[in-house]
């Protein structure tokens, strides 16, 4: 196995996705219904927790959704979302991945969720790695990192959460 370098350990992460929740009530007080759309595998696990605490903590109405796409090659496979027109229009929507690299995923996705009408969109990532081709970028983001294009982050959720850097 490579080398790995550990980014955030699990307690850094949920201070991470606590701090991103916060962010996302002061930005939203006059928002009385959200829609968490969560980028499968991953992005989802992480949509998920940000959705657990905005319920403890806000008193408005937070929908979840999964979104699930081909991160490599978007134009092969139809996006799949169970969030619907009739759900989505004049709703703002936050959709959630949890590694942004290039952008392509998450810019795929974004697509998707504008054609559905709604009033607004932002998006969180947990890292950030600011190799951007696609002019998208985490409105909420936990941890900026400047890597090295043959760098490589990967998130595990569970039990032991950790970020690592390959």
């Amino acid at each position: 196995m490579p080398d790995r370098t550990l980014v955030l350990n699990h307690t850094q992460i949920q201070q991470k996705i606590t701090r991103i929740a916060h962010e996302i009530v002061e930005k939203n007080t006059e928002i009385d219904e959200v829609i968490i759309v969560g980028i499968t595998p991953r992005g989802s696990e992480l949509a998920k927790r940000i959705c657990n605490l905005l319920r403890e903590i806000t008193t408005g109405t937070i929908h979840y959704f999964d979104l699930t796409i081909d991160k490599d090659n978007p134009l092969q496979t139809p996006i799949q979302c169970d969030l619907t027109r009739e759900n989505a229009q004049g709703k703002t929507v936050i959709l959630v991945d949890d590694v942004l690299n290039t952008g392509k995923a998450l810019i795929y996705a974004a697509s998707h969720i504008l054609n559905l009408e709604v009033a607004g969109m932002q998006t969180v990532t947990l890292i950030d790695r600011m190799h951007r081709n696609y002019p998208i970028r985490a409105d909420y983001n936990g941890l900026s990192l400047a890597t090295t294009l043959q760098d490589h982050i990967h998130v595990e959720f569970g039990e032991n959460d950790q970020a690592w850097l390959s």
